[in-house]
């Protein structure tokens, strides 16, 4: 049996799309139209109902999602992510750390590798950080660390992320079956409240309404092709 599409490394928006992105982007883009905005209110209140998280409990491994490296240096946000999953680390809340993300952009190593080394840096064992280097959006990152996690017996994720990142990636770790506790970035940029803060706020209720939306699509038209990316 093939296995589920994964876009290229340095992938092309349209190669990230994979099988059935576009047509649930059109019918995401539709149905935003066609209903005045309100399932884009809706998910707007869900991600900023996802900003503060959840409370830390002890899990199997931490998850610090990736993020696109810039002339192959860590952005501020990134920085946030990590700082927030080795403080996790550091409190004994789980015992192993997974950085995803693979090489994307015009970056020549990994937003993995990249993650991996401040980590080390920091002092944090190499015995201790995971990689999963292969991905290029956070539906990846996720398929690709449920695959380790049933690998290595384990089954809770503490996942860390900037706050208006979290609602969509709390939906995707569902959508794989993952059992997850968000723990949030709240240093990194934009500062909460700004313009910056609500525009990205904007786009993640867009993105999350287009994943739910192509979940909908792929379950209705029966695509077994579709669904193994993201179920």
């Amino acid at each position: 049996m093939p296995s589920p599409y994964h876009a290229p490394p340095r992938a092309s928006f349209l190669q990230k799309l994979g099988p059935g992105g576009a047509a649930s982007l059109g019918l995401a883009l539709l149905t935003f139209l066609g209903l005045a905005g309100l399932p884009w209110m809706f998910r707007l209140r869900q991600v900023l109902q996802g900003v503060p998280g959840d409370e830390p409990i002890v899990a199997d491994a931490i998850i610090v999602l990736g993020r696109r490296l810039e002339e192959d240096r860590l952005t501020p946000v990134f920085v946030a992510r990590l700082a927030q999953a080795e403080s996790l680390w550091r409190q004994g809340l789980a015992p192993r750390l997974f950085v995803a993300g693979g090489t994307t952009g015009t970056a020549r190593r990994s937003e993995a590798e990249a993650g991996r080394d401040w980590l080390l840096a920091r002092g944090v064992p190499e015995g201790a950080i995971l990689l999963e280097d292969r991905s290029q959006h956070t539906l990846e990152n996720l398929f690709n660390v449920r695959a380790a996690m049933r690998a290595g017996g384990w089954r809770t994720l503490l996942m860390v992320s900037d706050p208006l990142h979290l609602a969509r990636a709390r939906a995707t770790a569902h959508g794989l079956g993952l059992q997850v506790r968000c723990s949030p970035a709240r240093s990194a940029p934009p500062l909460r409240g700004s313009l910056a803060w609500w525009r990205r706020a904007a786009g993640e209720a867009f993105l999350l309404h287009w994943y739910h939306t192509g979940m909908v699509y792929s379950r209705l038209i029966r695509s077994d092709k579709q669904l193994e990316r993201v179920t």
